[in-house]
């Protein structure tokens, strides 16, 4: 199986990712089970080289904790290596040196690169330049396609289905986060309620987008009331580096908290999800509730990037029995 917007490059490789639109549903299944079947390679029960030889380039122009420890993590899980590009001070980046000529570089060194930038398009724009694929982790406040692979593997693993009641909270003007898994969700049937205050509401583009499409949406200011009805509650953190102005940012910091004492009406099914880091948008009471998913939700970044991977090179993930 191939991706389904770019062909088969010259080095025999699938595609980039930069949004959820270079994947059908179809791919999005296959890479959930393909996840699903990598769970014991992941966990160090079983050594899979299935990507010996291979070399991964990490490149982060912004700071990442998950989301790059977590593809180191899947890389060598699977037998292959990793090249990072390090702090941004000790790079040329520091010397002027672009973008594209920093991408063209990586690209005659790796076989697969994951790019970060703080610059919205930032991974179109490399995957442009390069012939090597591009998985983009986070290009600002536009799309982070692969954390929407592992929040969805995290909601089909506690649900066994993807068309639920998904209410995301905090900042959805620019939680990238939030832009990519809503129109995931909305193409599997989910009823998606989006609760921000309006400074922070979810862009309008991206409404009449997923509008467009036949989405189930509901918008409202109110986290409470929308408990009792979820099975899935996504919490995002107020991003501060985002806000161009400071006052703007402390006038809905800490606005959406979420407390064990909430949770006394919610579904017994009903999980917690966040991208992390969170700052205070979940108290840590929260975490020894049944409900908490979200430390298993970043350990399946490892599953799901190491799913992603595999598609790249084209390699078939077989079945696997752990210990």
């Amino acid at each position: 199986m191939t991706w389904s917007r770019r062909a088969m490059t010259g080095k025999d490789m699938a595609g980039d990712l930069i949004t959820m639109d270079d994947l059908t549903n179809e791919e999005i299944e296959a890479l959930l089970n393909d996840a699903e079947k990598l769970l014991p390679v992941a966990k160090g029960e079983v050594f899979l080289p299935l990507l010996q030889g291979k070399l991964l380039g990490n490149m982060f122009f912004e700071p990442s904790t998950r989301t790059r420890m977590s593809f180191e993590t899947a890389m060598k899980r699977l037998g292959g290596n990793v090249v990072n590009l390090g702090a941004l001070a000790s790079s040329s980046v520091t010397k002027g040196e672009t973008l594209f000529d920093t991408m063209k570089m990586v690209d005659g060194y790796c076989d697969v690169a994951v790019l970060r930038h703080p610059r919205q398009g930032a991974a179109q724009y490399a995957a442009d330049a390069c012939e090597i694929a591009i998985l983009n982790g986070g290009d600002g406040a536009g799309h982070h396609p692969t954390q929407t692979m592992l929040d969805l593997f995290t909601i089909k693993q506690a649900h066994g289905k993807l068309d639920l009641n998904v209410v995301m909270v905090g900042d959805l003007r620019y939680g990238r986060t939030v832009h990519s898994l809503s129109h995931a969700l909305s193409r599997f049937g989910a009823h998606l309620t989006f609760i921000a205050p309006s400074s922070l509401s979810m862009p309008e583009e991206l409404l009449e987008d997923l509008q467009k499409t036949g989405a189930k949406i509901t918008v409202s200011d109110d986290l409470l009331s929308n408990l009792p009805t979820a099975d899935v509650i996504y919490m995002t953190r107020i991003q501060k580096e985002r806000f161009p102005d400071e006052d703007e940012y402390l006038k809905v910091a800490g606005i959406y908290k979420l407390n064990r004492s909430n949770l006394k009406d919610v579904k017994q099914s009903m999980i917690i999800m966040h991208p992390l880091p969170r700052i205070d948008e979940i108290h840590p009471n929260v975490d020894s509730t049944p409900h908490a998913r979200y430390f298993d939700q970043a350990f399946n970044g490892v599953v799901a990037r190491m799913a992603l991977l595999c598609r790249v090179f084209g390699v078939p993930v077989p079945e696997v029995v752990g210990e």
